[in-house]
């Protein structure tokens, strides 16, 4: 069991302050990668000029501030210096591309925006300045846009210049302008009720909503998390999910900060450098979606690394089969791996494992209540509270649930009842001793390897290709990722197209783990007697024609 402490009425600025006060020389960050390594007083140090530097290029109190990047050490000092000075990080999928970057800096209000040269087959700059080309003809830092008006600055992370962009080293150079006087009034302006992030997910239908979380919601989730993982200042946790989720920046970050231990982070998961990392930092726990676990597991490379230090960790972010949870404790030696189930919306842990619970329990459930957090299961239709055993929809309600979605009321109406209750979407079900089941979801959402993909957001570009009629996504199973994403495309009157030609247009438009895995054509779709069309119909047809290919592929490698 983990201890019921009361909660923390902080900011993140004062929750950091009062750790490295009490823990100032240990490890708080190692970046393998880059060759950082930062005690906690050298942590802090470095965070406070940061967010001097923020306050002389101009950002204000509640200002809206995104960064653009994998895991870098810059990030990581970004999330707590926008903090100190009481800006509000906006986080970003490293996986967007043009369009989807437009819309976040536009329905965010961004001011300043934090860049690193590019991820995969990304170029953020090239992206950023194809958005702005305003960039090419101004000074650093004093950006006035056509597209975005509200964005001021572009401020470039790494030692390669770009043009119309502040380089980091430049940024930093101004914190000299700001006394730590400025700097301490600033803090002592802010509250723990303060929004201090904004982080994007979207809903069943329309574009992505920014959530937005408070000091109190972060600094107390990510304590809970850590209390439940039973961290202590010696623990050292591998982080190889990405930051811009909830699952890097506060079940790996905070829940370390808010305990002493160590962050070591990786810049982007692979299997091979994440072994290596655990093996070579000696980690006692290490975060990750199911995904990640099997691809360590099947490495080459697995049999000759040494886990030995590795006790814990979070498997999260999509259904975590039992199989996998025991070869993780039992090959991988984390017996005290835990599960955690949670949305953005509840910033995010709302139920989870102990560490202590039975094998048992921690690789059918995902575990009880959060401590001072409350979790009930209603019919969705009458909105009646159900017993033990019978499925229904989980709702939450306490200090973790987000103060809502920004410049959305009706959206956040929507999921937040008069009551205070968090409406999740998600079926579940409550055995007598309080342990929670996840069985289903009322929403369409598709969680694709830890990634959330949203079936209307898809939808809504395959509506604006000129051949397009009507399109329905539904996702389906996949031993690999969970599930995949399955398109199916009603094509206009009198026109032909092949199915390469439309996924080849969702690929310059969408991140690559939201274009479909499979397309298929049709003339028609499976309809109610009220003219709606029956999602749950395409899903069984999806599974099925799905099951028929990969047989069909194992009879002709037979």
């Amino acid at each position: 069991m983990s201890r019921d402490v009361e909660l923390m009425d902080c900011t993140i600025g004062g929750m950091l302050s009062r750790i490295c006060a009490e823990f100032p020389d240990n490890e708080a960050a190692v970046f393998p990668d880059q060759g950082v390594r930062w005690t906690y007083r050298e942590f802090e140090q470095r965070c406070r000029v940061v967010a001097k530097a923020l306050m002389a290029v101009g950002v204000e109190k509640g200002d809206h501030v995104a960064v653009w990047s994998t895991n870098v050490p810059e990030w990581l000092e970004l999330q707590f210096a926008t903090a100190m000075m009481g800006a509000v990080l906006v986080t970003i999928n490293t996986n967007y591309k043009l369009f989807e970057l437009e819309y976040l800096l536009r329905q965010a209000d961004v001011t300043t925006l934090f860049v690193i040269d590019g991820f995969k087959d990304v170029n953020y700059v090239q992206t950023v300045t194809e958005l702005c080309p305003e960039l090419l003809s101004c000074q650093p830092g004093n950006l006035q846009s056509a597209a975005l008006p509200k964005l001021k600055r572009v401020i470039k992370i790494g030692d390669q210049p770009a043009v119309g962009m502040l380089k980091w080293a430049d940024f930093l150079s101004l914190a000299s302008k700001i006394s730590d006087r400025e700097l301490a009034a600033r803090e002592a302006e802010l509250s723990w009720d303060d929004v201090v992030n904004i982080q994007y997910t979207s809903g069943t239908t329309g574009f992505p909503k920014g959530v937005m979380l408070t000091h109190h919601n972060i600094v107390n989730n990510g304590f809970q998390i850590g209390e439940k993982m039973k961290l202590t200042a010696w623990d050292r946790l591998c982080i190889p999910v990405p930051f811009f989720h909830c699952f890097g920046c506060v079940l790996g970050i905070m829940a370390c900060v808010t305990h002493g231990s160590t962050i070591v982070a990786l810049d982007h998961f692979s299997p091979r450098r994440t072994l290596e990392v655990i093996e070579q930092e000696r980690c006692t726990a290490v975060h990750g979606v199911p995904t990640m676990f099997i691809t360590m597991l099947e490495h080459p490379n697995f049999a000759k690394t040494k886990l030995s230090t590795l006790r814990t960790g979070i498997m999260a972010g999509s259904p975590c089969p039992e199989e996998v949870m025991r070869e993780v404790m039992e090959r991988m030696g984390a017996r005290e791996i835990t599960i955690t189930y949670g949305q953005t919306e509840a910033s995010p842990a709302i139920t989870m494992t102990d560490t202590t619970d039975p094998v048992e329990l921690r690789v059918s459930t995902v575990g009880r209540a959060m401590p001072h957090v409350e979790v009930k299961i209603i019919d969705p239709e009458t909105g009646r509270e159900l017993g033990p055993g019978q499925p229904g929809e989980l709702c939450t309600r306490g200090y973790h649930v987000m103060k809502g979605y920004y410049k959305d009321p009706q959206a956040t109406a929507a999921a937040i009842d008069e009551e205070g209750w968090l409406h999740t979407g998600d079926l579940a079900c409550v055995d007598e001793n309080g342990y929670y089941q996840i069985v289903g979801r009322i929403k369409d959402m598709i969680i694709r390897g830890g990634e959330n993909i949203y079936p209307r957001e898809v939808e809504e570009y395959l509506h604006k290709h000129p051949k397009v009629s009507e399109a329905q996504v539904v996702g389906v199973q996949s031993q690999v990722y969970g599930e995949e994403v399955f398109a199916f495309v009603k094509l206009k009157p009198d026109v032909e197209a092949v199915e390469e030609e439309i996924l080849e247009y969702l690929r310059k438009r969408i991140s690559r783990h939201k274009v479909p895995r499979y397309l298929r054509f049709v003339t028609e779709f499976p309809m109610t007697t009220s003219g709606k069309i029956q999602k749950y119909k395409l899903r069984e047809i999806a599974n099925q024609l799905v099951a028929e290919e990969t047989t069909d592929r194992q009879s002709e490698t037979a």
